[in-house]
């Protein structure tokens, strides 16, 4: 993908996200994300099929960000300029989330929030299925894996909306303090 459109899919994507902020998806025209984002109606045609496409798009983008991230220790956005990276995925995951890149808590808070909560879920299952579940397994063999996969997603993502709600005034490594508290003696 070229510069130029790389611009183009950063404005479609800036303008949705605003309007998500705005108003619920299922309100969200295809016109209304052409004019925010000053683009033309082919143009956006180009860049995504459908409305649904560019919310998949932006979802991949937003939680693949992310979720890379958290695996990939040595991506840290200055995050830890003192040099103390948290041993913790799910505390490198909640630093990400802190630093609200794209406006992510915004979403995961919004009238159309189920959506991105879906896909925030989604997401971590891959993540605790190749980074977690696997190698911490010792208690509890009896229970299926996926069951155990979902169960800490569902409870990480409702720990992230407790967060948000609460007004977000715990730092990432005593939340990470919480959830490990609460999930580590299932594994």
């Amino acid at each position: 993908m070229d510069r130029r459109q790389q611009k183009t899919r950063a404005a479609i994507f800036a303008a949705f996200t605003d309007l998500l902020a705005e108003k619920s998806y299922s309100k969200i025209t295809v016109q209304d994300i052409i004019d925010a984002a000053n683009v033309g109606r082919t143009t956006f045609y180009a860049h995504f099929e459908t409305k649904d496409d560019l919310l998949k798009a932006l979802c991949e983008e937003l939680f693949g960000h992310i979720i890379s991230s958290a695996m990939d220790c040595t991506h840290t956005h200055g995050l830890y300029s003192n040099g103390n990276a948290p041993e913790s995925v799910f505390c490198h995951l909640l630093q990400h989330l802190q630093e609200n890149d794209h406006n992510i808590l915004g979403l995961l808070s919004c009238e159309s929030s189920e959506i991105f909560l879906r896909y925030f879920k989604d997401s971590l299952n891959g993540l605790i299925q190749t980074q977690f579940v696997p190698q911490n397994r010792r208690a509890n063999p009896d229970i299926p894996p996926d069951f155990l996969i979902n169960h800490i997603s569902g409870s990480f993502v409702e720990m992230v909306l407790w967060w948000i709600r609460g007004g977000r005034k715990q730092p990432p490594e005593e939340l990470d303090r919480y959830f490990r508290a609460v999930i580590e003696p299932i594994l």
